[in-house]
């Protein structure tokens, strides 16, 4: 194992030149900014200012602190005033919990976010304000750094990453607590195959009884990771169950047979799909989707998906896989294999327990072909959809679909 993760790390971690080349462009973008900036300060935040960043990724947080003792009261006003003096840059508005921008400078992607310079905590008027909090304590257990970057590429390429709320995944902070409290990559994968929820993660120690001392409306997912600068936070509280059995079926396949390719990002497409189905009924939406905010077209696109598979379920083509894959920019693949594309032209359609003789009467009286199975009454009934290919041009019609993406094509494969 030792020789697998030596080899991915060489993989992952940016080079010498990357490195300086990484550095040089944050000093000069935010001397810059500096220069423009009244009663704030811009610094380097996230994986770069951790030291945690991978290989071939060019986005870069830098976090734009304001005064606490002047603007503690009006901090709402705080991104207003950071854009006028963005004036220049080529700054794009993106809304959040509190607006933020986006400036792109050759391969980089700096992402500029607006926060209050607090000291404590309980000082944050905004998630945001505690973001360097998080990156000083990172950094006082920098020796597992290494150990962080392989956490989080297995997570990214077991499509586990990600707080955003259309992933429900692992967010690159809680893989560095993770990893951190475990004390390396592997402790972490030999710990994770255990996991059943609810898992408790302190490692700071802040709570006897966490379950009971944490805001219930912060605990209803399968892991507490109690946010170590902030005691009152599960910083896991985005986690779905799925995404941590997912985790947890991902560390136990690597144990078993650990390779490289638990640490390799497959991209779907089309041929791989088709394979995949192995002569199964293979339909594909290739999807464009609107600008905006990442996480809000991302909830779009996988409303859209759950959408199409529960009528698809509903209708009783029934599914034998599905998923969706989001680029972050213009485009989303969402795939369907079927057990059935043709169905019978009647269903089954259930009725009430015989012995509920008044509610039997009125079902007759409604459904002419019924007949009695077991304890209870059903009725053949004409389907809506017999062929699947029909289901899904009405479905890439509906309002429901059209309003939330741009345009989507259908493949059947």
């Amino acid at each position: 194992m030792k020789d697998i993760l030596k080899r991915v790390l060489d993989k992952i971690k940016p080079t010498k030149q990357e490195e300086k080349e990484f550095r040089s462009s944050v000093t000069s973008f935010l001397a810059k900014l500096n220069k423009r900036l009244k009663d704030s300060k811009a610094i380097l935040g996230g994986s770069g200012a951790k030291g945690t960043w991978l290989r071939s990724i060019y986005d870069v947080d830098v976090f734009v602190k304001f005064s606490y003792s002047k603007y503690k009261n009006k901090s709402d006003e705080i991104s207003g005033l950071l854009e006028k003096f963005l004036k220049g840059f080529r700054a794009v508005r993106l809304h959040g919990s509190r607006d933020y921008f986006q400036i792109k400078q050759g391969r980089f992607v700096f992402e500029i976010i607006p926060i209050l310079d607090i000291k404590r905590p309980s000082q944050a008027k905004n998630i945001t304000d505690i973001s360097p909090l998080h990156a000083n304590w990172v950094l006082r257990n920098k020796k597992f750094c290494d150990d962080i970057r392989l956490v989080k590429k297995f997570c990214k390429a077991n499509k586990v990453y990600g707080a955003e709320s259309y992933i429900n995944g692992f967010s690159g902070y809680v893989c560095e607590i993770l990893t951190i409290y475990y004390k390396g990559f592997e402790n972490f994968v030999r710990n994770a195959v255990k996991w059943k929820p609810k898992v408790i993660v302190d490692i700071k120690k802040y709570h006897k009884k966490p379950l009971d001392e944490i805001n219930n409306s912060k605990i209803t997912g399968p892991l507490i990771v109690v946010d170590p600068v902030q005691a009152g936070r599960n910083a896991s509280a985005a986690l779905s169950y799925e995404k941590f059995d997912m985790l947890v079926n991902a560390c136990r396949k690597f144990l078993k047979k650990p390779s490289n390719k638990f640490f390799e990002e497959e991209k779907t497409d089309a041929k791989g799909l088709k394979k995949g189905a192995k002569g199964k009924k293979l339909i594909l939406f290739d999807v464009k989707t609107n600008k905006g905010k990442v996480d809000v077209i991302g909830c779009k696109v996988w409303k859209v998906f759950e959408f199409v598979k529960a009528r698809m379920n509903k209708e009783g083509f029934g599914l034998i896989e599905s998923g969706w894959e989001y680029d972050k920019k213009d485009k989303a693949l969402l795939w369907f294999i079927l057990k059935k594309e043709k169905l019978d032209k009647l269903k089954e359609w259930t009725g009430p327990p015989l012995k509920s003789k008044e509610n039997v009467e009125r079902f007759k009286k409604k459904y002419k072909n019924t007949f009695v199975k077991g304890r209870r009454v059903y009725a053949k009934v004409k389907r809506e959809y017999v062929d699947v290919d029909e289901l899904v041009k009405d479905l890439v019609k509906e309002d429901y679909v059209k309003e939330k993406i741009k345009s989507i094509k259908i493949h059947n494969l």
